[in-house]
């Protein structure tokens, strides 16, 4: 297994995956040759190594648009991660690359796309939709059957109330508290959240 990616939102999967499985990670891939190794994992430059050695992939960057971009151009196995603190329910659905860290709760007939982020303690209720390459920051609380577009972001302690609809790449601030549908491409904070930049 490799990861792509050697930043801090790094070192909180590679503590999910020595928690949760027993597989090794032999090493890490990042543009910055100044780095060697990250939590003792070595790190490599993806352009000069034998891609035929990896396996499996987990994008470990927590910026959406640059998730995306590494996903798109770099063909891979991607894996996804669910730290053993976690709660899944068996119920829920979760799409490859995607990473749920420590005390996340994703509860029953939830739909989680590709290369998705559930920060620590974050609450994913029941019939929630997110699709690909959205964050949801730590703590931060989504009600049930809320529905969020590819890429978004929702800030730490953010909560979003029952049937909420959020568009694509929108941001929402930490602590806000949204109570209306979003649309995309939006800056909402706040409480009430609301827009204050498009």
């Amino acid at each position: 297994m490799y990861l792509y990616g050697a930043s801090g939102h790094c070192k909180v999967i590679i503590d999910s995956i020595e928690a949760s499985t027993n597989k090794t990670i032999e090493g890490v891939f990042d543009d910055n040759d100044a780095l060697e190794s990250i939590l003792n994992v070595p790190i490599y430059n993806f352009k000069l190594f034998d891609k035929s050695k990896i396996k499996e992939l987990i994008i470990s960057v927590g910026d959406n648009r640059t998730r995306k971009q590494i996903a798109e151009s770099v063909a891979a196995n991607y894996v996804s991660v669910i730290h053993s603190k976690a709660v899944v329910s068996k119920y829920a659905i979760i799409d490859k690359g995607t990473s749920i860290m420590a005390n996340a709760v994703v509860n029953t007939s939830s739909k989680i796309g590709k290369h998705c982020i559930i920060n620590t303690g974050a609450i994913v209720e029941h019939d929630c939709v997110l699709e690909d390459f959205v964050h949801i920051s730590p703590n931060a609380s989504l009600a049930g059957n809320v529905k969020i577009g590819e890429g978004t972001q929702i800030g730490i302690g953010a909560q979003i109330i029952q049937g909420i609809t959020i568009g694509k790449w929108v941001t929402i601030g930490a602590g806000a508290v949204v109570i209306r549908d979003v649309p995309d491409r939006v800056l909402f904070v706040g409480n009430p959240a609301r827009e204050i930049k498009r």
